[in-house]
């Protein structure tokens, strides 16, 4: 029996050793080839595969332009909702997206909100800089004004509800050529969390302390910091609308007239709409162009430690006090929230599209930011912004450098173009009894028509071709007349790149071109096929192996039976019996007959 089982254990192991062979040898040979593409997939991603963002509706409208440019030459899929930069940081941490856009970081000294950093490995990158631009609604005799003047006291106070009409002493003040009218202001703020309300109420707190505190404990906030969520008094006359679109919205509207916002300044271009000219520390009162936008950000102070969390952010207190005539004091830039290594869902061959184009969008991209409404990056900020590109895994570092960055700002020797070659602000643009009267923002070209304030004809500039009254939202006449918001069909826009309109579609979305991507298959990595296929030899070892072990001892089996059945005597004929028997005489006759012929 011991023989038997031995020889059985022998059939068993070599059989399994034949099998892990095969297997061995089969992963062997495949190994090098999978380890070498699984470093090179590593190394930069093969694939352009499609990432997704979200945040920042202040920095939206450039980001949707670059977002078509890069898909129109490229093919590469990016999508961005604006959803807000409270929405974006949010959304980053918990891994849902591949990116964030916010103006302001995770943490931000002041803040009323803990904002806690995620714990995905990130880093920041400036995107493009701009300013937060007051746009309103206002007429005097049946025509829009487009030349208004606020100082930054008074901006505060009608944010903050201490100034609630329009024919207030201190707005007069500022705008010595125009009779106001008495009206309600109604300031449109954001409802839901917003980077551009980070950046009007840090500003308010930096500048104006004791009006931004009184407000907040009116509005019952414990915490009076710096917040990205607008506090609102109840029966007040400010009204709540969500994202950029929303505030922008409802302001251009013809029922609207009285009311105020703030927005980045490509918003106020696109509705055709005014911004409001803020005094700046020099005494003048100057809108956020691009020039005034890079002049004003040369007194940031950058934070330039590289081991820092918040490496390439930005503190604004200088910016706001900034000395220079040309400046605009709520100046800013906005912020990528860029993920530095593989988790979740992101991988390589997403680092190859987001690093190409973050790439894309602070050298090239940048020669539209004038046009968009916004400020073209300082070298400083894009160089540093291409670093931290570099950080994006799957991302291919080939000309990721400023030697190779097409971006306006940069001169031969590396100083600031745009700012070296801002113009000076106007005299009748200076504090005092003078006013200019060309319009501002969405409404540059209308010039008003001159007079005292109290006068026969006050000055006031109107929106050519529109009547107060006569404001559209998404190309639809909103009581009146139609004035262009760009995007729809037939309507003048106030900017094209190439050809393609840089507004809002009718339904105030972004325009994306699209079409059908075929979605790239993931490479497994070699530990995971490893594992599979010794899973898979251990099922074959399974499924095989029981039937040759039970065959072969079936067959063993049958030998020993045969070997240990005793042996049985030949079966003798009953004929050859009976021949043998005695008395037989038959059988003795054919015996000796055969005999007898057998000796013959």
């Amino acid at each position: 029996m011991s023989s038997s089982q031995s020889r059985v254990g022998r059939v068993v192991r070599r059989s399994f050793r034949a099998i892990v062979i095969v297997a061995l040898v089969a992963m062997i040979g495949s190994a090098p080839s999978l380890v070498a593409a699984s470093s090179a997939t590593a190394a930069i991603g093969t694939t352009y595969y499609p990432v997704a963002g979200a945040g920042s509706t202040w920095s939206a409208n450039a980001l949707q332009q670059w977002i078509r440019n890069v898909f129109d030459n490229y093919r590469w899929k990016v999508t961005f909702d604006d959803s807000g930069s409270s929405a974006g940081r949010q959304l980053f941490s918990q891994g849902t997206v591949d990116f964030g856009v916010s103006e302001i970081p995770y943490q931000l000294a002041g803040s009323d909100s803990p904002d806690p950093r995620p714990a995905r490995k990130f880093a920041y990158v400036p995107i493009v800089a701009g300013g937060t631009a007051f746009m309103y609604n206002l007429a005097i005799g049946g025509q829009r004004v487009t030349n208004l003047r606020l100082s930054g006291e008074v901006v505060a106070k009608i944010f903050t509800g201490v100034i609630t009409k329009w024919n207030d002493p201190a707005i007069a003040a500022d705008n010595p050529k125009l009779s106001l009218p008495g009206i309600t202001i109604v300031p449109v703020v954001r409802s839901d969390g917003s980077g551009t309300t980070a950046q009007l109420t840090s500003w308010m707190r930096a500048q104006y302390p004791s009006i931004w505190t009184a407000y907040c404990a009116k509005a019952g906030k414990a915490n009076c910091g710096i917040t990205s969520n607008y506090p609102v008094v109840p029966g007040s006359a400010f009204i709540g609308q969500q994202g950029s679109n929303g505030v922008a919205g409802l302001v251009a509207q013809g029922k609207s007239v009285g009311a105020i916002t703030y927005v980045e300044e490509s918003y106020a271009l696109n509705a055709r709409f005014p911004v409001a000219k803020v005094l700046n520390a020099a005494g003048y009162y100057t809108e956020p162009t691009a020039s005034n936008v890079a002049v004003s950000l040369l007194a940031a102070v950058i934070n330039k430690d590289e081991k820092s969390p918040d490496y390439l952010t930005a503190n604004l207190k200088g910016v706001y006090g900034n000395g220079d005539p040309r400046t605009y004091p709520l100046s800013s830039y906005s912020y990528m929230i860029i993920p530095t290594a593989v988790e979740g869902n992101f991988t390589e061959d997403k680092g190859l599209t987001l690093a190409d184009f973050a790439s894309y969008f602070l050298c090239e991209g940048q020669q539209q930011a004038e046009v968009l409404g916004y400020s073209p990056l300082p070298i400083n900020l894009a160089q540093g912004g291409l670093e931290q590109v570099q950080k994006i895994p799957g991302g291919n570092p080939k000309n990721k450098n400023i030697s190779g960055c097409n971006n306006p700002t940069f001169s031969s020797d590396g100083t600031n173009k745009v700012a070296n070659e801002a113009p000076q602000p106007r005299a009748c643009d200076k504090q005092g009894t003078d006013q200019c009267l060309t319009g501002t923002g969405g409404a540059p070209a209308v010039t008003a028509s001159s007079g005292k304030a109290g006068g026969k004809a006050p000055a006031v500039a109107g929106v050519a071709g529109a009547t107060v009254g006569g404001g559209a939202v998404g190309g639809t006449t909103v009581g009146g007349t139609t004035t262009a918001i760009t995007g729809a069909a037939g309507e003048t826009t106030p900017g094209a790149v190439d050809g393609v309109a840089t507004g809002l579609a009718s339904a105030g979305e972004a325009v994306l071109a699209s079409s059908p991507v075929d979605l790239p298959g993931r490479e497994i990595p070699v530990p995971t096929l490893l594992l599979m296929i010794l899973a898979a030899v251990t099922a074959l070892v399974a499924v095989l192996l029981p039937p040759v072990v039970a065959r072969r001892r079936a067959t063993v089996g049958r030998s020993l039976v045969r070997r240990l059945r005793p042996v049985r005597k030949p079966r003798v004929p009953r004929t050859a019996l009976r021949a043998t028997e005695p008395g037989n005489a038959s059988a003795d006759a054919f015996t000796a007959s055969e005999s007898s012929s057998s000796s013959r």
